[in-house]
């Protein structure tokens, strides 16, 4: 075994001086800048991780599911009437815009070893209503009227928007999103901080 010895070194030298030929000679740190011996800066992982997150752009932190129960009416001539009750269910998703989040918006103690992250307000999304799942019960004599039928459907949707919309600005569903989007904009900063061997590093996240 010995005489072959020099060989076997000759074939591994061999194998890491190709393989160190053909590795790419560009950093591969440049979203981790290396400060030290497994030392990483920061700063550099939050500016990079508030820029990946800045593409995304709205980011759905939370979504809700409500009904809406609405009733429309018509008269004609003061005797012809149509009445229409329509219940349907929509749901309304809360987002926040990222791309209003900056730099100056997350501010490192690293003595504390503390990340603070100020959010933008969370704002909400159009309602999507679910009319495959609508009831819709029509009454009166002009409801045999397909045209009038269709003016009761186009109140009763536009008054189903009010109401959604009123519903999902309570205080409870608000603070749900809210709730919702520390949460996930915490684990958006902490993953990168983890992966960068920062796992000390706790991230709060506040609004505005």
């Amino acid at each position: 075994m010995r005489p072959n010895l020099p060989i076997i070194i000759a074939t591994h030298a061999a194998v890491f001086g190709t393989g160190y030929y053909l590795a790419p000679k560009e950093q591969l740190d440049k979203v981790v800048e290396q400060t030290g011996f497994f030392q990483v800066d920061t700063k550099r992982v939050l500016a990079t991780t508030v820029e990946s997150l800045r593409d995304e752009n709205k980011l759905l932190v939370f979504a809700y599911k409500g009904t809406a129960t609405v009733s429309a009416e018509r008269t004609k001539f003061w005797v012809f009437g149509a009445t229409q009750e329509l219940i349907v269910p929509a749901v309304v998703s809360y987002y926040v815009d990222l791309s209003r989040l900056s730099l100056a918006d997350v501010a490192y103690d690293d003595k504390a070893k503390l990340v603070r992250v100020k959010l933008p307000p969370v704002v909400m999304g159009d309602i999507a209503f679910q009319p495959e799942n609508a009831t819709t019960i029509n009454g009166g004599l002009l409801t045999y009227s397909d045209k009038q039928v269709e003016e009761l459907c186009k109140l009763n949707y536009a008054t189903a928007r009010k109401a959604l919309v009123k519903q999902a600005q309570g205080k409870t569903l608000v603070g749900y999103a809210r709730k919702h989007a520390k949460q996930n904009i915490t684990t958006l900063f902490e993953v990168p901080l983890r992966i960068a061997g920062q796992p000390d590093v706790k991230v709060v996240a506040t609004f505005e």
